[in-house]
């Protein structure tokens, strides 16, 4: 089985945990003997390819006739809609391009665009302008390669995906790891909510990384229950994992959150627990590992509270770092106000770092040997903080049975669950 799959992002280069899942994902996948065609907007060229082809759409030639051009953009026109900012591909660029080509001798049907297109592979502010680019060259590619299956994962490759099945006829999966109203509340970007409701809407089935984000499909985007199905997420046990022997710079208990400093997460929470920690223990340190938009205020914030002198901003973590961080920590707390699943958790309980999580995340729903509160319960989240910091025997007891717990979280197994998605789909279309 060959599957065409679109991400946006593939590890070193990420930004959250969209990356790291992709990866896992695909080296189960690989375990399966399933061939995965792993598309991005950009390559670096440091991406570990062993196990899939990865290939980059800036290295994609656009060579399209006059009537294909227009074919894409009739079918993918809620995109160009649904854009705050007029994509460079539009329908009146492509307009001169192929009245250009026409003057120098081409005929209409048979005269072409070929061209590439730059990608940042970032998240910036010409990010709908790449996401309407990276669906042509879906499009491109969907022509082009042989495969079985079309697997996009989340809202930035949904075009993609909606693009590839529209000119290939293939089944389409779509992977929701977060929605809109996860990042932003009811307070959402319509924008971004259309394309999300109309991938969902195009797709044969969507995957859920929680039930709790198959609740939000179903009740907010309106997907029947029986397309939405959930494969849980998991934790890499690659070989390259070790867990380092060195001793902390500095003699207090560590105190770790980690992830975008986003509304999403919330920061906010976590430093007014930990001034409450603090009033009664000041052997502890806070960490906060991140960047986001919250950043500053954060900053800010805990100056205000005076507390500066205990509380550490080091700015966004990756590869080792990370499993550094962890390995420092007494403590991984994650204070979501709406996580559709959460992998870092289990990286924390991988180093044997005891968790605190929020009710409101979709790991909840497969951990059972973590301290679960409610992300706005500042007064529990202090409580079960200064408890595991001061009471051995409570560490001791999450440390060893989420040991246990979370070596059973494999990718392997989430893996299985994606290949019965796509057996079952590809069976429904013959």
């Amino acid at each position: 089985m060959r599957v065409l799959m679109f991400g946006w992002e593939f590890p070193p280069h990420i930004t959250g945990g969209l990356g790291t899942a992709c990866f896992g994902l695909t080296q189960g996948l690989a375990k399966k003997n399933i061939d995965v065609i792993f598309v991005v907007p950009k390559a670096f060229g440091d991406e570990d390819k062993s196990f899939i082809r990865l290939v980059a759409a800036e290295d994609i030639d656009i060579n399209l006739t006059k009537i294909e051009l227009e074919e894409f953009w009739r079918k993918i026109h809620y995109l160009e809609i649904s854009s705050n900012i007029v994509p460079y591909i539009d329908p009146e660029e492509y307009a001169r391009l192929i009245e250009k080509a026409e003057l120098e001798g081409s005929s209409t049907n048979e005269s072409n665009s070929k061209r590439k297109f730059r990608f940042s592979g970032k998240y910036g502010i010409n990010l709908m302008d790449e996401v309407t680019r990276y669906a042509l060259i879906a499009s491109n590619l969907a022509i082009h390669q042989q495969f079985d299956v079309i697997h996009a994962h989340d809202w930035l490759t949904y075009p993609a995906g909606t693009a590839a099945k529209m000119v290939s006829g293939k089944p389409l999966i779509v992977h929701v790891h977060a929605t809109e109203f996860d990042r932003s509340g009811e307070n959402i970007n319509k924008n971004v909510f259309e394309i999300e409701r109309r991938g969902m809407e195009v797709a044969d089935k969507v995957i859920t990384v929680s039930n709790l984000t198959r609740n939000i499909v179903i009740s907010k985007y309106g997907i029947p229950e029986e397309k939405v199905i959930t494969v849980h997420n998991a934790v890499d046990f690659g070989s390259d994992f070790e867990i380092d022997e060195f001793s902390k710079k500095v003699p207090e208990q560590i105190v770790t959150f980690l992830g975008r400093v986003t509304f999403q997460k919330g920061p906010d929470y976590f430093v007014e627990a930990a001034n409450k920690v603090l009033k009664k223990n000041q052997n502890v340190r806070f960490v906060m590992a991140g960047s986001g938009d919250m950043l500053n205020r954060m900053i800010r914030r805990v100056a205000e509270l005076g507390i500066a002198n205990k509380f550490h901003f080091t700015g966004f973590l990756k590869g080792n770092d990370v499993n550094r961080m962890f390995q420092m920590s007494d403590v991984y707390v994650m204070p979501s106000v709406s996580e559709p699943f959460g992998i870092s958790p289990l990286e924390a309980m991988r180093s044997n770092v005891p968790v605190i999580i929020s009710k409101q995340s979709g790991v909840a729903e497969v951990l059972k040997y973590a301290i679960k509160i409610d992300f706005w319960d500042i007064d529990a989240m202090a409580d079960s903080i200064y408890g595991l910091l001061n009471y051995r025997a409570l560490s001791n007891f999450f440390i060893k049975y989420g040991q246990e717990e979370v070596n059973s979280l494999k990718w392997e197994n989430a893996a299985d669950g994606i290949k019965g998605v796509y057996e079952s789909i590809i069976q429904e279309k013959q």
